[in-house]
């Protein structure tokens, strides 16, 4: 099959490749040039706009949408509409919020188009492993692009999950876990880190891998992280959130879910942006009023 693919950044460049990996066709528009080259090195053909992509492509016109969420595909979505015929096929990969996503689809729809959210998980290894795809929107449409997915996907790497908004929305709940899961090996590795015994965390996660009921990919990559780095020294503990976190804990809020564990992962998170803590302050004054504690004060 031949698509058109927006953005070529770090997931999208190699989404690309394993298209073209897989025997399919694209043409690409991205505003950084060196990103259009490298794609034209895989096989990609260039667009100088996205109008002239549109007019390049076989019918049904078919554009895959990976560029960061809000602002950026409101724009792209908008002048692709303006750029495909009644028929044509838009696919948001990115982690869009999936109200704006139900919005987008009528939109699409009052126009012709069919708008379907693909929520992508498989990070900058996905070029080799594939990407996890949760597709939500039209199932015709879906079915007619599967063999798209299916080169982009690992073996059973890719579900339509419902109408649209349906993939968004799964995307956001598994981000959500993710910080949870992360947040878990986190304090665990920690503790592992400051007891009394000299342990080899490269090698704890290693072994947990091997039988254990907490292993995972990300036990892999933390192995990975601590053969390159071992006291992690190279990097400070400032951690940041996309929004997948935070539009996942609105809707626990909404839907009265108690995702304890979610919310505390996203909050340690805003934690860690922090040089020092006005509410640490807080509690070491309170302890000092009620109690006369000692606190550690400014030179």
């Amino acid at each position: 099959m031949t698509i058109g693919f927006v953005g070529l950044g770090r997931m999208g460049l190699n989404m690309v490749t394993r298209l073209h990996r897989g025997g399919h066709q694209t043409i690409v528009y991205d505003l950084n040039p060196e990103a259009v080259a490298q794609a034209g090195a895989a096989g990609a053909q260039a667009a100088a706009t996205l109008a002239e992509m549109a007019g390049q492509l076989p019918a049904p016109k078919t554009v895959w949408v990976m560029v960061p969420s809000g602002k950026a595909v409101e724009r792209v979505i908008d002048d692709l509409s303006g750029a495909l015929p009644a028929g044509g096929i838009i696919i948001d990969g990115g982690n869009s919020n999936f109200h704006d996503t139900v919005r987008r689809a009528k939109n699409m729809a009052d126009k012709g188009i069919v708008l379907l959210d693909a929520g992508t998980s498989g990070g900058i290894w996905g070029l080799e492993a594939g990407y996890c795809l949760m597709v939500g929107g039209d199932r015709q449409a879906f079915e007619r692009l599967e063999p798209i997915f299916r080169t982009l996907a690992p073996p059973e790497g890719y579900l339509h999950v419902g109408p649209a908004g349906a993939g968004h929305y799964v995307k956001m709940i598994h981000n959500g876990i993710e910080y949870g899961l992360m947040q878990a090996y986190a304090e665990g590795l920690e503790l592992l880190q400051k007891s009394d015994y000299d342990i080899d965390l490269q090698e704890v996660c290693r072994l947990w891998n091997h039988g254990s009921v907490v292993r995972s990919w990300l036990l892999e990559l933390a192995e990975r992280a601590f053969a390159e780095d071992p006291g992690l020294e190279k990097i400070t503990d400032y951690v940041e959130d996309s929004g997948e976190g935070r539009w996942t804990i609105q809707e626990a809020i909404d839907k009265d879910v108690p995702a304890v564990s979610l919310a505390y992962a996203l909050m340690n998170r805003f934690r860690s942006r922090q040089p020092e803590s006005f509410s640490g302050k807080v509690l070491a004054s309170l302890r000092r009023q009620f109690g006369g504690h000692s606190v550690k004060e400014r030179n």
